[in-house]
C-alpha cells in the first residue's frame, strides 16, 4: 500500500486541483446518501447538492430549519436529518439546538417529499462549555445510535438516539468524548468505534487550517484514543487527510460504503484554489491501514504497467515478442566488455509494425518494459462518472488503441478509442489500497462486472469479489501524459 501513495505522490506535481465537476459548492457538507438513484448531501444554510452519477454536482436539495453543519442518515425505507439551529460561537454565544426531522425521499420533486416536524435531541446554553452544532450520526452493529456535536468553543459531546423515533433515547445522560475539533461523527468497523473530527480553523477560505483527524476505542463511549496514545478529550487525533496542494483545509468527514472493500470519504476543501477558493464538495477513496481509515489518492491521469495482483504478471496486448538489442550473458557466454554503454528501451516504432491492424487480444505476462504493456490512462469528461471519480480511457501507450469490454464479457484492444460506454472504465481505489477496474457497460450484458484474473495470463470479465486477489489490481506510474 505504501508503494501506491509513493506512486501517487509522484503524480502531484504540476497537476490541477482533482474534485467534483459541475458546482459542487457547499459549506460542512452531510454525509452523502443515496436516494431513488441519485446523492445527496446537505449544507450549512439550508439546501445541498444532487447529482445523478456521484461525480457531477448541481444545487437542488432542500432541507428546512437553515442552521449549520447537518447530518443525514437512512434508516430503513426513511431518511433522518439531523442539524444544529445557530452557525456556532464566532457571534460570542453557545445558545444552540440539534434537531432531526424525517422524510420518506430526498427527492423534492416527489409527491412523497415532506419533512416531519423537527423534534430538538440536544441543547446548549449560552455560557456553556458546549456549543451544540455540527451533529453527526452512527448506527452501530447493536443496532444503537449516537449523536456526536460541538464546536471548538467547548467539548464534543455524546448522546444517544433512538432510531426508531429519531428523539433522544428517555434518560440518556449526554457525554463528553473530545475537544479541540468540531464536525464530529462516529464509524463503526471490525470492533472498533472511530470519533472522527477536525482540527484546525474554518470558514477563513485558503487561510483555513481545517484538516481531520480520528481515534478508536472499544466502546461507542471512548474513551476515544489515537495511535500515539492521546485521548480525543485531551485534544489528540490521528491524521486523516490534510490540504494538499491548491485544495486546502479538509473537513466535515462523511463515510459512504458502495460494498465491501469499496468504501469512499466525503468533506469539504475550505477552499479550491482553481475555483476562486470556493469551498467544494470532496470525495476520496476511504483505505484502511493497520485499522486506522486514511484518505485514498485521487487517480491521476498518467502512463502506467497494470499488475495483476493475483501473479504480478502485467495487462498487456497479445502480440508476438520482440527481441531488443543487446548480447546474451551468462551460460558459459563471456560478460566482460564494456560497462559504460547505456541502453536504451524498446521503443513503440520497433514494435508497432508486428502487431495486427484490427482488434488484438489482451492477456497478462511477465512485465518486460515493453511497448505493449505500457497503458495511458485519461480522464473522459464528457463520459460522466461515478461516486468520486470520471470515467478512463485506457489506452496503449503512443496509440489511440483502447482497452474494451466485448459481447462475451471479455477484454480487447480496438484499433480507435471511439467513447463508446464499453470503452469507458471506472477505476475504484480499494480499502486495501488495491484497484478495480470495471468498464461502464458489456455489450449485452448488464451484470456490474469487473476486470480479473481468471487465471496467471487470463483476464477476463466476471463479479467483483474483494476477498479475491484475482479482483485486484496495482497501477504502477510509468510516466505522465504528454
Amino acid at each position: 500500500m505504501k508503494k501506491i501513495v509513493i506512486i501517487a505522490s509522484m503524480l502531484l506535481s504540476g497537476i490541477l486541483s482533482f474534485a467534483q465537476t459541475g458546482s459542487p459548492f457547499i459549506h460542512d457538507p452531510s454525509s452523502i446518501v443515496e436516494c431513488d438513484g441519485k446523492y445527496y448531501t446537505f449544507g450549512t444554510g439550508g439546501g445541498g447538492l444532487i447529482s445523478e452519477d456521484g461525480w457531477n454536482w448541481h444545487g437542488g436539495a432542500v432541507r428546512p430549519g437553515g442552521g449549520a453543519a447537518p447530518d443525514a442518515i437512512k434508516i430503513g425505507d426513511r431518511y433522518l436529518v439531523i442539524y444544529g439551529t445557530t452557525g456556532g460561537g464566532m457571534g460570542g454565544g453557545h445558545a444552540s439546538m440539534i434537531m432531526t426531522m424525517w422524510n420518506k425521499t430526498l427527492d423534492p420533486e416527489s409527491p412523497d417529499f415532506a419533512y416531519s416536524e423537527p423534534v430538538m435531541v440536544l441543547e446548549s446554553l449560552v455560557d456553556e462549555d458546549f456549543n451544540a452544532i455540527d451533529p453527526g450520526v452512527l448506527i452501530g452493529p447493536d443496532g444503537r445510535m449516537w449523536l456526536t456535536a460541538g464546536t471548538y468553543f467547548g467539548h464534543i459531546r455524546q448522546v444517544e438516539i433512538d432510531p426508531k423515533t429519531g428523539r433522544r433515547v428517555e434518560g440518556n445522560e449526554a457525554i463528553d468524548v473530545g475537544r479541540n475539533m468540531e464536525a464530529s461523527t462516529m464509524m463503526y468497523r471490525d470492533g472498533w468505534y472511530y470519533l472522527l473530527g477536525t482540527h484546525g480553523t474554518c470558514c477563513d477560505g485558503v487561510n483555513s487550517t481545517y484538516n481531520i483527524v480520528v481515534g478508536r476505542s472499544r466502546s461507542p463511549k471512548g474513551p476515544f484514543i489515537d495511535n500515539v496514545g492521546r485521548s480525543m478529550i485531551q485534544g489528540g487525533g490521528k491524521s486523516v487527510i490534510t490540504t494538499e496542494g491548491r485544495l486546502v483545509g479538509p473537513g466535515h468527514f462523511g463515510r459512504y460504503v458502495e460494498e465491501e472493500g469499496v468504501e469512499k470519504m466525503s468533506f469539504h476543501w475550505e477552499a479550491d484554489m482553481d475555483r476562486s477558493g470556493r469551498s467544494v464538495l470532496g470525495i476520496r477513496p476511504l483505505l484502511w491501514e493497520d485499522g486506522w481509515p486514511v484518505a485514498g489518492e485521487a487517480f491521476r491521469e498518467g502512463t502506467y504497467e497494470i499488475q495483476s495482483v493475483r501473479s504480478g504478471y502485467a495487462l498487456e496486448l497479445e502480440v508476438d515478442f520482440v527481441r531488443a538489442p543487446g548480447a546474451m550473458r551468462g551460460l558459459g557466454r563471456s560478460n566482460d566488455g564494456q560497462t559504460d554503454v547505456i541502453l536504451e528501451e524498446q521503443k513503440l516504432e520497433d514494435v508497432i509494425g508486428t502487431w495486427p491492424e484490427g482488434v488484438i487480444e489482451v492477456r497478462n505476462g511477465y512485465y518486460m518494459a515493453r511497448p505493449w504493456q505500457r497503458w495511458t490512462v485519461v480522464p473522459v469528461p464528457e463520459a460522466g462518472g461515478y461516486l468520486g471519480g470520471p470515467y478512463y480511457k485506457i489506452l496503449i501507450a503512443g496509440t489511440e488503441r483502447a482497452l474494451a469490454a466485448n459481447s462475451k464479457a471479455e477484454v480487447e484492444a480496438v484499433p480507435v478509442f471511439t467513447g463508446a460506454d464499453e470503452q469507458l472504465w471506472r477505476i475504484d481505489q480499494l480499502t486495501d489500497g488495491t484497484f478495480r477496474i470495471m468498464p461502464k457497460s458489456i455489450p449485452g450484458h448488464n451484470e456490474p462486472y469487473a476486470l480479473i484474473s481468471l487465471g496467471d495470463s487470463s483476464p477476463t470479465l466476471a463479479p467483483f469479489d474483494f476477498k479475491s486477489d484475482n479482483s485486484k489490481w496495482d497501477f504502477k506510474f510509468f510516466s505522465p501524459v504528454e
